[in-house]
């Protein structure tokens, strides 16, 4: 699979929803990040990452035409970083987490593990306990 940056919701989609709604603690490291990451990068969301931005915006229309803009490209989720993420969440749940469902950094971390691919994030700790080996761009 072709290198790319994953970007996500509560962590990677704050980064993208940082720039939307003009943050004004994160949206110039955002902007700068999102910048970096595109010229080495295609930048990349997933549906997970689609249906969290999709909050922001009252109309399809309007979130396509931000995703055009912003130069992002939807990817589906493998099964492979599916499986990933089930497997990942039966950890979480032994570890004694108390969500009933896999958690949408999970498909996220599992998409970007499987694929490769460094992930630009505000919030490292998650994907840092679940996922060792995932490249992360983060803060600090």
């Amino acid at each position: 699979m072709h290198k790319s940056l994953q970007c996500h919701a509560r962590s990677n989609t704050n980064v993208i929803l940082d720039v939307i709604e003009n943050d004004p603690e994160w949206a110039v490291w955002s902007q700068s990040q999102l910048d970096a990451a595109s010229l080495k990068f295609p930048l990349v969301i997933n549906p997970v990452i689609y249906a969290e931005l999709s909050i922001a915006y009252r109309r399809i229309e309007e979130l396509e035409a931000m995703i055009k803009s912003a130069g992002l490209r939807l990817e589906s989720i493998p099964r492979e970083a599916l499986f990933l993420a089930g497997r990942v969440f039966l950890k979480y749940r032994q570890l004694r987490g108390t969500k009933s469902s896999v958690l949408p950094d999970f498909f996220i971390g599992a998409h970007a593990a499987i694929a490769g691919i460094p992930l630009l994030t505000r919030d490292a700790n998650r994907y840092r306990a679940y996922f060792p080996s995932l490249k992360l761009i983060a803060p600090g």
